[in-house]
């Protein structure tokens, strides 16, 4: 189930993505098909078409990554730390503590040798 949503959000993305890039800018030249030049839409119709393309793709991209959200999130279910049960232990788990390690006294420095010849 969850495959087919991931699909179909897929390709709700990427037609998103070519919709987005098909429209004409307000700033000038950085749309792909903004440009003059006939057709069967005038420039009006096109602009039309192409909002309200995006805004329902939009709408099935929203739908679809709620939709994952939710499923995955039932799949995996509770993460939070209020969500599981049983006490809360502190860190090192339940062992007693341990005795400090008190360091051994260092040993006399031997007397200096008088070097061989």
């Amino acid at each position: 189930m969850i495959t087919v949503i991931l699909v179909v959000h897929l390709l709700i993305a990427i037609a998103l993505v070519a919709v987005i890039l098909l429209q004409r800018s307000e700033g000038g030249a950085l749309g792909i098909g903004g440009g003059g030049g006939g057709g069967m839409m005038s420039g009006r119709a096109a602009g039309n078409l192409l909002t309200r393309t995006t805004a329902i793709l939009a709408a099935g991209f929203f739908v679809t990554s709620m939709t994952l959200a939710l499923l995955q999130d039932r799949a995996t279910g509770p993460s939070s730390v209020m969500d599981r049960p049983g006490p809360i232990e502190p860190f090192g788990g339940s062992q007693p503590p341990m005795a400090p390690v008190v360091p051994e006294t260092p040993a006399a420095p031997a007397a200096p040798a008088a070097p061989e010849r």
